[in-house]
């Protein structure tokens, strides 16, 4: 129960997007097309879950005064694993496209956040398990907008053409006031349900 309380959490409760409102600048970028923001979301949980192991496995060896410098080391050597991995294997158009967004994973305050807060200060599963829910969190967060926005701005989803003909498409959607005007959207729904089920202001 202790394990899925800490997944549930990055998923509906802390949700890095949803609620938190952490990792915007990637989610006006990458969000354009659901492969993009899945592909974008995956790449940072991998970087979490062992960013968050790593750093539970040391954390009586890092000095407090020196700590920042120490995650920043870890966190960045797994970003550049990654990109390695993303150069290798991922298809050219998605290289292109999160382009030096993934890179930037090194300095996303929500990655330092965990670390900080959780992964520092716990043993290595449940910090591992705490990278796993904030990291599906965060790609659940991803895909639904990049979901909306590539359906209403392209008339397709993942790349699938679902709606023919340009006059159709509303273009707004896939320059970054889309993922404003879309993200606002799903915030007030969400806000709405609250309300209506009487749970209290977040």
């Amino acid at each position: 129960m202790k394990y899925l309380k800490l997944i549930t959490n990055g998923l509906i409760n802390e949700n890095p997007v949803f609620v938190q409102l952490l990792a915007l600048c990637p989610l006006l970028a990458v969000t354009t097309s659901a492969e993009n923001a899945v592909t974008m979301g995956l790449s940072t949980t991998a970087v979490m879950i062992c960013a968050s192991v790593v750093i539970s496995i040391l954390r009586k060896l890092i000095y407090n005064e020196i700590r920042i410098a120490v995650f920043v080391v870890i966190i960045a050597g797994f970003v550049t694993i990654l990109q390695f991995v993303l150069e290798a294997y991922a298809s050219p158009e998605v290289n292109e496209s999160l382009g030096i967004f993934i890179p930037l994973i090194a300095v996303n305050c929500i990655l330092f956040a965990r670390v900080e807060s959780f992964a520092s200060k716990n043993k290595v599963l449940p910090s591992a398990i705490d990278g796993l829910g904030m990291g599906l969190g965060l790609t659940l967060g991803f895909l639904t907008v990049g979901v909306i926005r590539e359906f209403l701005g392209s008339g397709s989803i993942f790349g699938f053409e679902l709606m023919r003909g340009s006059s159709s498409h509303v273009l707004i959607m896939i320059m970054a006031p889309g993922a404003f005007f879309t993200l606002g959207g799903i915030i007030m729904v969400r806000k709405y349900f609250m309300a209506k089920r009487g749970v209290g202001k977040r």
